[in-house]
């Protein structure tokens, strides 16, 4: 794959969250150097409040079967199409992140970390963009699942903040409107 080379304000504007994945795999190589470049992100501190767990390749299978065992009821007596239609919003994914920060005591550190942790995710996003790689950034209920914690390692003290799936795509979502300064922008004093 040819590398793109956005400008900042392209890669922001032209970024989509993106839900229909391929099936395609992305290259551990292509989502670790995304992670390198992604960490510079800005920390209160220098702290660097993140951890990562990652999945791409082979490890997919196990993570599918957990996403399975969480999300799908009774998935025992489906039939296998119902089943992989079920799960196809999880196996169509070339690769998984997941966002993992230390839950402070102290609220205003807490707040840091998660807001600089979410400054990552969002570095991550822009740089697999520009690689021609989609996201999307969820965070489901069952981050908190004490099965699915205890899968990705998650210690006391810990909170899993974030799923971001990654992946190639065939289409790509038409935009959607956004606010813009002059509907959130209130001038001091006035």
């Amino acid at each position: 794959m040819s590398e793109q080379f956005l400008t900042v304000k392209d890669a922001i504007i032209q970024r989509r969250s993106i839900k229909k994945f391929n099936g395609q795999p992305v290259d551990r190589e292509d989502l670790l150097e995304i992670i390198d470049d992604a960490v510079w992100a800005p920390n209160h501190g220098n702290r660097e409040p993140w951890r990562l767990v990652v999945a791409c390749g082979k490890e997919l299978f196990a993570l599918h079967e957990l996403l399975r065992d969480l999300t799908v009821p009774k998935w025992q007596d489906l039939s296998s199409d119902d089943l992989d239609k079920q799960m196809s919003k999880f196996t169509l994914a070339g690769g998984y992140v997941f966002a993992i920060v230390p839950e402070d005591a102290r609220q205003k550190e807490r707040l840091e970390d998660y807001a600089a942790a979410s400054s990552m995710l969002q570095n991550m996003q822009l740089l697999a963009w520009d690689k021609g790689i989609g996201s999307c950034w969820k965070t489901p209920g069952f981050l908190d699942n004490p099965k699915f914690r205890e899968a990705l390692k998650v210690q006391a003290g810990e909170r899993v903040i974030a799923m971001l799936q990654v992946g190639y795509f065939d289409d790509l979502p038409k935009a959607k409107e956004r606010k813009t300064s002059a509907d959130i922008v209130t001038i001091f004093g006035e």
